[in-house]
């Protein structure tokens, strides 16, 4: 049964897209990457700031895991696929959008979604009463420019709006000026959708933002902002752009109430030249590195998370999922694996450690590496994406606290940590032969078969 409506908070949640650990002047970038970021800054010391939060490989993989619960090697969304074939999550697994919907809460999505780009896998077939945003991601808004682009084979991207229950319309095509546009666009109405239920909570808002994603280009009213280049000027419209949002949820009187997450999706954007930083931790998105892992997670909810703390204890995309339903009072559906583990109580403050101590790394099926406490073992080594995949005859093992550019190998000093690893693993995967996964490209109709 859900919770009383009054005992219920409003839920924020803000997604940048390959935002690395080392951008944000709270873990330790602003500044120094030429581009202050006080709004999230100041959000940080408000709330809590994670520095062991973990993500998957990319983008697909991520909002999957963060929008069931489950790991993607589970639900067959591994990886971006183009326009025009099957992709995303089947309409089988349930949405963290659907879960807080059923719980009573209004709920709705701006930004870029991935996870479905036809009828029945729209946002807003899957929970959301409302959206705006890309089906699909933002390098197509490079498409119309690019040398030899054929419209009559590949259809233009365009940004998209849909209505529970309505067809979903096409609004502007998504060039590199709506690119630039964008973000400005999700804010606006995001505080919109603010103040439309700031007298009717609660309400679940979901705002995945295209920055930093390449081509990382900032809206006409930041370019030049910080004479530092584009990506600097980018990240200064971000952080500006979480801040508006910031402004609606404490001018309509509902801070106090609110759950405000920030996060990323991935580690930093590799591709130049708008090639991102992990700061301390090596690596980006697209490989098993630390820096892939590692993504900033930041939670504001006064009375309930203690302002200015700092953990670095494993926290992982998938426990969003138990933790919010928690939160709305919805029940875990009992008919799957839910990788996810619920954090409410160590989020408040009722316990002093995460009550996660590792996870398995999966890059589309493959397994590169398994994390446990201190510790990471890579059984797949490829520290720049398409450098070559090395698989190890003798995995790796490093001590993350020792040696946080994972560059020396203490499998002969610390071998015994090699033990509980392998257990974590022979569970998980003993857990893919009881509940086999959704293979990728499942039609809409697929149910998996009952255990």
């Amino acid at each position: 049964m859900p919770a009383p409506r009054q005992a219920r908070p409003n839920i924020v949640l803000i997604l940048a897209d390959n935002l690395g650990w080392g951008e944000l002047g709270c873990y330790g970038g602003g500044a120094l990457r030429g581009a202050p970021t006080p709004r999230i800054d100041a959000l940080a010391a408000e709330g809590a700031r994670y520095t062991n939060f973990n993500v998957e490989s990319d983008c697909v993989p991520t909002r999957s895991a963060l929008m069931t619960g489950r790991h993607p090697v589970r639900t067959g969304a591994l990886q971006s696929v183009p326009a025009g074939l099957p992709q995303g999550i089947v309409p089988w697994e349930r949405t963290l959008a659907q879960q807080l919907s059923d719980a009573g809460y209004a709920t709705a999505m701006f930004g870029k979604w991935h996870l479905g780009d036809k009828e029945g896998r729209y946002p807003k077939d899957r929970g959301f009463d409302e959206w705006y945003g890309i089906p699909r991601t933002t390098n197509e808004s490079m498409f119309m420019e690019a040398v030899g682009f054929d419209p009559s084979v590949v259809e233009p991207p365009y940004v998209m709006e849909g209505i529970k229950g309505q067809p979903a319309e096409k609004r502007e095509l998504y060039d590199l000026e709506m690119r630039r546009r964008i973000d400005g666009e999700l804010a606006r109405r995001s505080c919109d959708f603010i103040a439309r239920h700031s007298d009717a909570e609660p309400f679940f808002l979901y705002v995945p933002l295209t920055q930093m994603h390449f081509p990382t280009i900032p809206h006409r009213d930041f370019e030049g902002r910080t004479k530092k280049g584009d990506f600097a000027d980018s990240l200064v419209e971000m952080d500006a752009r979480v801040g508006e949002i910031i402004d609606a949820v404490d001018a309509h009187g509902l801070r106090d109430n609110t759950v405000f997450i920030f996060a990323s999706d991935n580690g930093p954007e590799y591709r130049r030249p708008w090639r991102g930083s992990a700061g301390m931790w090596t690596g980006t998105y697209h490989t098993a590195m630390e820096g892939a892992l590692r993504v900033p997670l930041i939670v504001r909810w006064p009375g309930k998370v203690q302002a200015g703390a700092v953990s670095n204890d494993i926290l992982h995309v998938v426990d969003l999922f138990p933790t919010l339903s928690r939160i709305a009072g919805a029940a875990l559906p009992d008919d799957r694996i839910i990788d996810g583990v619920d954090q409410f109580d160590f989020l408040v403050g009722q316990q002093d450690t995460s009550s996660r101590e590792g996870f398995v790394y999966y890059i589309k099926t493959e397994m590169r590496a398994a994390k446990w406490r201190d510790w990471k073992m890579h059984f797949v080594w490829e520290v720049e994406p398409n450098a070559g995949a090395n698989h190890l005859e003798t995995p790796y093992l490093f001590n993350l606290v020792q040696d946080p550019k994972e560059e020396s190998d203490v499998n002969s000093t610390q071998g015994w940590v090699r033990g509980p690893i392998r257990k974590m693993i022979h569970q998980f995967q003993e857990s893919l032969r009881d509940f086999p996964p959704v293979p990728p490209g499942a039609p809409d109709d697929y149910v998996p078969a009952k255990r």
